[in-house]
C-alpha cells in the first residue's frame, strides 16, 4: 500500500460547513486518501476563566464565541459523513476529550487520531485503543516516555497504530523539521510511521515520502489569509494537489531495488554499444 495522505481540515472551516464542503472537495480532487477535523466539548477542554476571557473574533468578543463559532454538531457532523460518503472519501477526527471520542463512535469511522496535545491523557488513549480501529499518534510535544507510554497502551489493547512523526509549531521552521527522528522512531517501536506537517511549502512532505512514510498528514485551506490559527501553515488547493501529484509520482520511483538493466534500456544499450566486440 503507498502512503496515506490526509488532508487536515481541522478546523480551518470557520464553523461553515460549505467551506467545510469545499475543502472535502479539494481533498478528494487531489488524490487524498481520508480528510480529518478536530472535536472538542468545549467545557471539558477548557476552563471557565479561559471561556470568559475577551477575545475579538467573527462571533463576537469572548473565547467561548470564537471557540463555539468554530466548533460543529452533531447535525453538521452527520451532513459531512453523509457528504464524504457521496464523495466516496474517509473521514476522520482528533477527539480531544472522553465526550468527543463517545460522540465519533455514532459514526461507522474506519480511523481514529490522537493528536499531540492529547497524546500525555491516559484515559483518552485506553477509550481510543479499546475500539481497536486503525489509530495514528502525532507526537509533538512529546517526551519518549510520553510515547512509550501510548505504544503500551495501543499494544497492549492489541488495537492497530502507527505513529506520525510531528513538529508542533504553527508554522514550522524548516530547520526544526527533525526528518532523522523518523528512523529513530521506526527502529525504537518497530512499527510503521508517518508524517504530520505543519511546515510553509512543499519541500518538506516531499523528502518525508522519500523516506518511506507511511502517512502523510497536511492541513489545507482555500486560502490561508482567511480567519484562524492554523490556516499560515497550511496548503491552498494548488498547492495540495501539487503535493499529492508529487508524492504520487516519487512512490511509483521507489522500484524494487534490483539492479539488473531495466529492459527498457535493452535496445539503447545496444545502439550505444554496437561499436564494441561482441561477447
Amino acid at each position: 500500500m503507498g502512503i496515506f495522505v490526509i488532508a487536515e481540515i481541522g478546523i480551518n472551516h470557520n464553523g461553515s460547513l460549505d467551506i467545510a464542503k469545499k475543502l472535502i472537495d479539494v481533498a478528494k480532487e487531489a488524490g487524498a486518501d481520508a480528510v480529518k477535523f478536530q472535536k472538542r466539548t468545549l467545557n471539558l477542554v477548557y476552563t471557565q476563566e479561559l471561556l470568559d476571557s475577551l477575545r475579538e473574533s467573527p462571533w463576537g468578543t469572548t473565547q467561548r464565541q470564537q471557540k463555539e463559532g468554530l466548533e460543529f454538531n452533531a447535525d453538521d457532523y452527520q451532513e459531512i459523513d453523509s457528504y464524504c460518503r457521496e464523495k466516496e472519501i474517509e473521514w476522520f477526527a482528533s477527539a480531544w476529550d472522553l465526550e468527543s471520542q463517545l460522540f465519533l463512535r455514532k459514526f461507522d469511522l474506519k480511523y481514529n487520531k490522537v493528536a499531540s496535545a492529547m497524546i500525555v491523557y491516559e484515559e483518552l488513549l485506553r477509550m481510543i485503543a479499546e475500539e481497536k480501529k486503525h489509530t495514528f499518534i502525532s507526537t509533538g510535544m512529546s517526551t519518549v516516555k510520553d510515547i512509550d507510554l501510548a505504544v503500551d497502551i495501543f499494544r497492549k489493547a492489541g488495537c492497530p497504530f502507527e505513529l506520525m512523526h510531528c513538529i508542533s509549531t504553527y508554522p514550522m521552521d524548516d530547520g526544526d523539521a527533525n526528518l532523522e527522528r523518523i528512523s529513530t522512531l521506526r527502529d525504537r517501536y518497530k512499527c510503521d510511521i508517518g508524517y504530520s506537517g505543519h511546515e510553509s511549502g512543499l519541500a518538506i512532505s516531499y523528502a518525508v515520502a522519500g523516506l518511506g512514510v507511511s502517512s502523510l498528514e497536511r492541513h489545507i485551506t482555500l486560502d490561508r489569509v482567511m480567519y484562524g490559527s492554523d490556516q499560515a501553515a497550511s496548503i491552498e488547493p494548488a498547492g495540495f494537489r501539487q503535493l499529492v501529484g508529487g508524492v504520487r509520482k516519487i512512490e511509483s520511483a521507489y522500484g524494487d531495488g534490483g539492479i539488473d538493466m531495466n529492459p527498457k534500456e535493452k535496445a539503447i544499450a545496444d545502439k550505444l554499444r554496437a561499436h564494441l566486440p561482441k561477447k
